[in-house]
């Protein structure tokens, strides 16, 4: 494979602009990259947060001479439409363009698409992220990389603008399962934070502090740090969406009945989710997790 050069000013493509997805945007244009974007919706609000990208009509326009394509979507059939579908980005990526799945998909999925696009040149890296919209403003999110280890590498340049605590785990695939595995722990952290908050509200304690008193012990977690206030406030503004989560754990659970594993705990939050989905919490913050708790 022909060696490429993905420093600014390459020009880029970006997929996918929902909660994650913008901010990823925005730093990759402070980072210099020349930015075509597409998304389904896009809002003036967006194209005023997104100066300097230029708004594509579809993905196979965003894709059209560009080094890179990055897609940031919700499952494994809107990746595939994105690169497969009509009007996909197939029809117009280049032979030696690296196409970079930061969604969060099955990894047979991953395969597959890898797959497809090997027999036409293509590279694929699949990178799914982790770290909350926090770290998707801030650029620091955790990357799950896995595929070709000099096309990771050639990749690295841009990846650095979106995150700072980049892994490679090799063969396609193994970057979707390891997202699995820390989506099972995310359930966990969350659902306990959910009934904690809810325990100590009965008991009258005074939450906020409670919570301040213990960012320091043994209880301490990321969702401690950072959700436990819209448990406290009963306040889920959009973050990490509900509904993707549960999509997430499918995933993990499919995973595990392939491997023979039974994870019931990862089993008991599902349902707890897809109760809270049909009360129309969908769209709510994973931290909505409280109202499943009586």
């Amino acid at each position: 494979m022909a060696k490429q050069t993905l420093h600014p000013p390459a020009e880029i493509a970006f997929i996918g602009l929902g909660a994650m997805g913008i901010p990823m945007v925005k730093n990759l244009i402070k980072g210099a990259y020349k930015l075509k974007v597409f998304s389904r919706t896009i809002s003036k609000e967006t194209k005023v947060l997104l100066k300097g990208a230029k708004f594509s009509e579809s993905p196979q326009d965003s894709s059209l001479k560009v080094n890179a394509l990055l897609i940031c979507v919700n499952d494994d059939s809107a990746v595939e439409d994105v690169i497969f579908g009509n009007k996909g980005a197939i029809s117009n990526i280049s032979k030696g363009c690296i196409v970079i799945n930061l969604s969060t998909i099955t990894p047979n999925k991953s395969r597959e698409i890898n797959s497809k696009l090997k027999e036409r040149s293509i590279s694929y890296l699949d990178a799914p992220v982790t770290g909350g919209t926090e770290a998707a403003i801030n650029g620091t999110l955790t990357i799950l990389a896995s595929g070709n280890e000099y096309v990771f590498k050639e990749c690295l340049p841009i990846l650095r603008n979106i995150g700072n605590n980049i892994h490679f785990y090799g063969e396609i695939g193994k970057g979707q399962e390891v997202k699995a595995v820390n989506q099972i722990l995310v359930a966990g952290c969350y659902a306990s934070l959910a009934e904690g908050i809810a325990m100590g509200t009965k008991l009258g304690l005074p939450m906020n502090k409670v919570v301040n008193s213990l960012k320091d012990g043994a209880a301490f977690s990321w969702a401690l740090k950072n959700r436990s206030s819209n448990m406290i406030n009963d306040s889920y503004y959009p973050g990490f969406k509900l509904k993707h989560h549960n999509k997430d754990l499918k995933i993990a659970l499919e995973i595990a009945s392939d491997l023979g594993i039974d994870l019931p705990i990862t089993k008991a939050i599902k349902e707890i989710e897809e109760e809270l989905i049909k009360q129309g919490y969908e769209n709510n913050d994973l931290s909505v997790l409280k109202k499943g708790i009586k």
